[in-house]
């Protein structure tokens, strides 16, 4: 497995964390679920740091090599200020209530 975290600072890109809350829900949510080798992307955001990101789990480093349908830097104006790439040493998955991992964060709590 392979991860992949990257990050903008979104400071004076004239976006808001807001407004990328309903780009995921509008079209990028959607999008990344039928990525190949995509086990889980996960969106971050700091709004006091004004940081906007995203962590992906990859089965492969491959796999993470490919192509991916993202709009972000084309929305923010820049590619991600950040990124960078590691090998997973080990996974696991706690005990708790969720049917899915998908649909949950900020952008589906309004």
């Amino acid at each position: 497995m392979h991860a992949v975290v990257v990050w903008w600072d979104l400071a004076g890109t004239g976006r808001t964390i807001a407004e990328l809350r309903d780009f995921l829900r509008d079209e990028a949510v959607d999008r990344f679920a039928a990525v190949p080798g995509l086990v889980l992307k996960t969106w971050i955001s700091d709004e006091a740091g004004e940081r906007w990101g995203a962590i992906f789990l990859w089965e492969s480093a491959e796999a993470a090599a490919q192509p991916i349908p993202t709009r972000a830097a084309e929305i923010i104006g820049a590619p991600p200020g950040h990124r960078h790439a590691f090998d997973v040493e080990a996974t696991v998955q706690g005990v708790h209530t969720l049917d899915s991992l998908s649909g949950h964060g900020l952008a589906f709590a309004s």
